[in-house]
């Protein structure tokens, strides 16, 4: 006979509980072929989080740009690509600073001429849906053809004189006319880094690339923050700006400090300000005389929007400061007014005195760094006398007795304590 001997063996590890549902494995294989069959509008809320949770960021825009919706997959596209991110600059959400940012890159580094402009009109379908804002803080000029040698290079200014066709930029016309949500634009015609290899012609904002933007600033219907900074423009630049800029119908925010605009610029300007909804206009650090100041004192005159106005670090002197004051006389708009470093004295602050005895708009107004003098004080604390919306008044450097400018803070002081308190007691109502 035989003896039959029966051996079992068992694997104590084993258990039914670690084999994948199919749903996980078939999820895996969605994440895994997600770029050839992006099927994640078909799933469940919770199966599409558990796919989108396991995609990797390197996945290529045209998949996800506009099926992929999850914040948390653009965050994490955001926090590997770049180390300092603010999502509150961006509403609160990551996937428009995604694609702010990168639309941003491109257009830094964008050279005209060798880079396809393919690469940024390709990517229009995908990112129309959420670019708001776009800060653009270099432009690069084209590659120069004959290249100069290095002992040749001029330090003057005669370089940007020389081959203009070669330092045209990239003409946002045919990108910005097609963000429709685009409200904000920030531009800086220039060169950051531009080290040992310095040309004034780096730094040049040409005539074309002028007519290029007042044309397609014009026809972003959206916009209504427009800000040209720190980019040499001259008057006849900024009369071209402000003519296609009339009339827009968002416009509320003009930014045009640190650049090169005198008289004829700022009358253009004083013109846009009475045909515009225009509510800031900053100039400051420009070359604005007492013309100009006054052309813009008209435009005030006539204005019933503009709520902000910054004439810091210009020329507009005495002749200027009187007309701006006695257009205040009438003007019951502008709420803020910085006149500081303009070479105003006596009779300025005399007119000013007048305008914090009429007008109740203002709240704040700058005199920093002029010559207003012992009596110029003594004049704008005899207009404060029964001002109850002057909340901010700067007289530093001003040459005011120091006794009258603790008397003239006092009052201001009152004033802004009695808006705060007030504002306590009826506070606005939420928006509905």
């Amino acid at each position: 006979s035989f003896y039959t001997r029966r051996c079992i063996t068992e694997d104590p590890s084993w258990s039914l509980v670690t084999v994948p549902h199919l749903t996980e494995l078939c999820l895996h294989h969605i994440v895994h072929n997600f770029e050839k069959n992006p099927i994640l509008n078909y799933l469940l809320p919770e199966h599409q989080k558990k796919v989108v949770d396991k995609l990797p960021t390197g996945l290529p825009l045209t998949v996800t740009a506009n099926i992929v919706s999850h914040e948390e997959y653009w965050k994490r596209c955001c926090m590997e690509r770049w180390q300092v991110c603010d999502v509150s600059n961006y509403g609160g959400s990551w996937k428009r600073m995604f694609f702010e940012r990168h639309l941003e890159n491109i257009l830094k580094f964008f050279i005209p001429n060798t880079t396809d402009p393919k690469e940024v009109l390709e990517l229009i379908p995908l990112c129309k849906g959420y670019v708001r804002k776009l800060e653009i803080d270099q432009f690069l000029p084209p590659l120069r053809v004959d290249q100069k040698e290095s002992n040749d290079l001029s330090d003057t200014e005669d370089e940007a004189e020389l081959g203009e066709v070669y330092m045209h930029h990239y003409d946002l016309k045919e990108l910005i006319t097609a963000l429709p949500h685009l409200q904000e634009l920030h531009l800086m015609y220039g060169v950051k880094s531009c080290g040992m290899n310095f040309e004034w012609s780096l730094f040049n904002f040409t005539e074309l690339d002028c007519s290029n933007l007042a044309a397609a600033v014009k026809m972003c219907r959206s916009l209504k923050v427009f800000k040209l900074t720190r980019s040499k423009v001259d008057d006849d630049k900024i009369k071209l700006l402000a003519r296609n800029l009339q009339n827009h119908p968002c416009l509320l925010e003009l930014d045009l400090s640190h650049n090169l605009i005198r008289d004829h610029g700022a009358q253009a300007l004083g013109k846009l300000i009475s045909h515009s909804k225009l509510e800031t206009l900053n100039l400051c650090n420009n070359q604005i005389c007492h013309l100009g100041a006054q052309a813009l004192a008209q435009g005030l005159a006539e204005s019933s929007t503009l709520t902000s106005l910054n004439l810091r670090l210009n020329f507009v002197e005495d002749k200027g400061g009187e007309a701006i004051g006695r257009a205040l006389l009438t003007n019951t708009s502008l709420k803020s007014l910085h006149l500081g470093s303009n070479n105003l004295s006596q009779p300025t602050a005399a007119v000013f005195s007048q305008v914090l005895a009429q007008n109740t708009t203002l709240t704040s107004i700058s005199f920093s760094c002029n010559h207003l003098g012992l009596d110029g004080g003594k004049q704008l604390l005899e207009g404060l006398a029964h001002n109850k919306t002057l909340t901010e008044l700067d007289l530093r450097h001003a040459e005011v007795e120091q006794e009258t400018d603790f008397l003239i803070h006092e009052i201001v002081w009152a004033n802004r304590e009695a808006v705060r308190l007030g504002s306590q007691q009826h506070p606005t109502p939420e928006p509905l």
